[in-house]
């Protein structure tokens, strides 16, 4: 993702201006080590942001705040308190019928120690075949037509136009990705 290779890069440039800062600190007066602690604090948080571990950690204090509140164990869960397969498939099938979520795997997959999820899993979206349908084009249509024709479709279905929808414009963007992936 360009968007975390951008926070790591100045998260880098950071971590090299809070150890400036020490080294300087060291040298002319000890007041700029006082200047160097937030420095380094905002590149800590920047890389712990970008590595995807503030997101995982995040998700699992919202998992056990929401069984806390359930009591334990919920509708669907079992003995050891954690849901079935066929509790987070639903849950993951009505989560993608809203337009949120991470698909099929949920949020179980995403707190997972030294996994990083990039993007929400599309294995809840469209078939091939929905997405050509969706797209109004052919099977096995190149890369080039589906470009122009989701660019086509999305004009017409954007929700900020007067006939727009934002259930058609989720539908056409799951279509796009089904057949960019």
């Amino acid at each position: 993702m360009d968007r975390d290779r951008l926070i790591l890069g100045l998260a880098a440039v950071f971590t090299g201006l809070s150890v400036l800062l020490v080294v300087l600190s060291f040298v002319y007066s000890l007041f700029l080590l006082i200047v160097a602690v937030p420095f380094g604090a905002t590149a800590y948080f920047m890389w712990y942001h970008a590595s995807g571990r503030m997101e995982a950690r995040t998700r699992a204090r919202a998992r056990g705040a929401r069984r806390a509140s359930d009591g334990g164990l919920g509708a669907g869960e079992g003995a050891r308190g954690g849901f079935s397969a066929q509790a987070r498939q639903a849950r993951a099938r009505a989560n993608a019928r809203e337009g949120r979520g991470f698909g099929a795997a949920g949020a179980a997959g995403a707190g997972q120690a030294g996994q990083r999820r990039y993007a929400p899993s599309t294995t809840q979206g469209p078939t091939p075949e929905e997405a050509y349908r969706t797209l109004d084009l052919d099977p096995g249509a190149d890369t080039d037509a589906v470009r122009s024709a989701y660019r086509e479709k999305v004009k017409q279905v954007h929700p900020d136009t007067d006939s727009g929808s934002e259930e058609a414009f989720k539908e056409v963007n799951r279509a796009y990705e089904t057949l960019t992936e």
